[in-house]
């Protein structure tokens, strides 16, 4: 498996120990940084573009990798690098937010899971683990439900309430309609078994894609910067193994770092005043993330070479 470092806010650079995780088949970092103002939280095509691009020339030939990216306010790029994929798959998508916001701009970290599914080879998106109030009222969100009836979308939060919704939503393997509600199968209130067997039922192709935020942990976990959900780390790291147990991980992902969140549009600045908690990290903090990124590097590469 290789690993392949994106370098886009300084954050994973000076994670010196994430090479020692594994025997990597290679290990490479993807110079980034003079894009990262235009692509951070969103980004225009052109952009998207020359990102795509710096991709592509930096793409290990042959096997599997394992692409970090930094903070989720770059979560969208996860897209290009889906694109790099061959095979029919789908998507395992752990994330305390859905990232399927329809009014979001095309190229934005909270709304990328639309165009991941207008890929021809992404049969489907499991998304594991949100507590966000993103599923308070997702119609007036602009949630992608439509993707949820038609089972392009499969949500399992970790612990939600019922989510009201103005019209009735199909059953699914994540959740139910009843009485005007999405009641959802919540990851927290079953067993590990269980809940492995009501993932696998809906995950149709043999080959995987993994994408992990690491804002679906509590913060006691990590730091990143966006509102964090509760899944423990050992729960996020048992899924990951049962799923690549059972399934051939293809490629996979992880964001969630934390950094200062720079930027020079004055509309990206809003947003990230108001659309987030505002958070400083001192050095303990970042060596805490360290350390979970070595425990899921670890975890996603035996998953993937099993």
């Amino acid at each position: 498996m290789h690993l392949r470092i994106l370098d886009l806010d300084g954050s994973l650079t000076t994670q010196a120990t994430l090479q020692d995780v594994a025997a990597w088949s290679s290990v490479a970092t993807v110079p980034l940084r003079d894009l990262a103002a235009r692509l951070r939280l969103w980004s225009r095509a052109a952009t998207m573009e020359q990102a795509r691009e710096r991709l592509a020339a930096h793409t290990p030939v042959g096997g599997t990798t394992l692409t970090l990216i930094g903070s989720g306010d770059f979560h969208h790029l996860a897209v290009p690098l889906l694109e790099q994929a061959h095979e029919t798959l789908t998507l395992v998508h752990f994330d305390n937010h859905p990232d399927w916001v329809r009014w979001a701009p095309r190229w934005h970290c909270g709304s990328w899971i639309n165009q991941a599914l207008r890929l021809p080879h992404v049969v489907k998106v499991v998304t594991l683990g949100p507590n966000s109030a993103d599923l308070v009222r997702p119609e007036l969100k602009g949630g992608n439900l439509a993707a949820l009836d038609a089972g392009r979308v499969a949500l399992f939060p970790w612990q939600h309430a019922p989510t009201r919704v103005f019209r009735r939503i199909a059953d699914g393997a994540g959740h139910r309609y009843a009485n005007g509600h999405i009641v959802w199968h919540n990851l927290a209130d079953h067993s590990s078994a269980e809940n492995v067997a009501a993932i696998l039922a809906t995950i149709e192709t043999d080959a995987i894609w993994l994408s992990i935020d690491k804002d679906v942990l509590d913060e006691s976990e990590a730091l990143t910067n966006w509102d964090q959900g509760r899944m423990p780390l050992p729960a996020l790291r048992e899924l990951i193994a049962a799923i690549g147990a059972s399934k051939r991980v293809v490629g996979a992902d992880l964001c969630g770092e934390y950094s200062p969140p720079v930027m020079s549009n004055p509309f990206k600045r809003i947003e990230s005043r108001f659309d987030r908690p505002q958070r400083v990290a001192d050095a303990a903090l970042l060596a805490r993330n360290e350390a979970v990124n070595r425990e899921l590097l670890r975890t996603i590469h035996e998953a993937a070479t099993c």
